[in-house]
């Protein structure tokens, strides 16, 4: 029988951590140490971007990624961590779609289809998932069995009015996590026919209100945003560094866009100068990103760790 093995430097690096992490909670071993369990809920965060349509690991062919990625290693270490943990959300950033041939001959059913029987729990839109335009997206969806989360695109005059939701919130052991996605601007970036009607909307202003619903309203212990946006740009442009700071409510946000490989997340202050967590890692599904939450259900406050887990280590042996 195959068995997912992982490679002991990263196993002994993630004990670390998570040993860190639970002396932080004070849950170190103790009489008090079963109680304390009682009171801690751990959440698990699973994700991706900008995979654009690597089914297949790269290639042998002597070029930088040869060899890396691949969807049946992803599926195989999602499902062994699931069994580790009661309580994970598997989250994709966007840019699905093109790259490879499966995109030109497939249109995405493939991708889509690979990601249910994967059991993602929501992903958001990225520009290269308009590259068949609305209509090719629309048609995919069908294969799609988890939603895509855009708050910051409008639909209501497209064949795509309905098909997506602004957020969604999951619960975990009693723990409510919100979700929602943002989507980068389409204009000069997409073609015009690709995206149609799609009105563009202010991707700060959107989350502000987003995430105030979700924080305040919906009284969610977390608040997540997947977006598309780009970890940094030399600009003023719009990206993560400038919504994590420009914003309150956003705990965590999944990047994508820029293909960044981060060692680890940055904590950003925000306008409330409370952290804002940003994470991505890199592209093509070389990498899977796991943060681990520890809330304490007394006093509603929790710890993070993280890990990225390049898939090739932990390969099918």
């Amino acid at each position: 029988m195959e068995e997912l093995r992982l490679s002991s430097n990263s196993r002994r690096e993630f004990l670390r951590k998570g040993l860190g992490a639970t002396a932080m909670l004070g849950l170190a071993a103790s009489p008090l140490a079963a109680f304390a369990k009682d009171r801690t809920v751990q959440l698990t965060i699973l994700h991706t971007n900008d995979v654009h349509s690597r089914v297949e690991p790269f290639p042998m062919d002597g070029s930088r990624n040869q060899g890396l990625g691949g969807v049946a290693r992803r599926a195989a270490l999602v499902k062994k961590i699931r069994a580790e943990q009661p309580n994970v959300l598997l989250l994709d950033a966007g840019d699905i779609f093109q790259g490879t041939p499966y995109f030109n001959l497939y249109g995405g059913e493939v991708e889509m289809t690979l990601m249910s029987q994967m059991g993602y729990d929501a992903a958001t839109m990225g520009n290269h998932d308009f590259d068949n335009g609305l209509a090719g997206f629309n048609k995919q969806l069908i294969h799609a069995q988890f939603p895509f989360l855009v708050s910051n695109y409008n639909f209501d005059n497209t064949e795509l009015k309905g098909k997506t939701q602004a957020f969604k919130v999951f619960k975990k052991q009693g723990i409510k996590v919100g979700i929602f996605g943002l989507g980068i601007e389409l204009q000069g970036l997409v073609n015009k026919k690709n995206y149609g009607e799609t009105v563009y909307q202010d991707p700060i202003a959107k989350a502000n209100e987003v995430a105030s619903i979700l924080k305040n309203d919906l009284k969610c212990d977390l608040v997540v945003c997947l977006s598309h946006l780009g970890y940094k740009y030399q600009s003023d442009k719009g990206s993560d560094q400038t919504l994590a700071k420009s914003t309150r409510n956003i705990d965590l946000i999944i990047g994508g866009h820029t293909h960044t490989f981060m060692k680890a997340p940055e904590t950003i202050m925000n306008l409330d100068g409370k952290p804002a967590t940003i994470n991505q890692v890199g592209f093509a599904g070389i990498n899977l990103g796991r943060l681990d939450y520890f809330f304490d259900r007394d006093s509603g406050k929790h710890t993070m760790v993280s890990a990225v887990y390049p898939v090739h280590e932990y390969g099918l042996v």
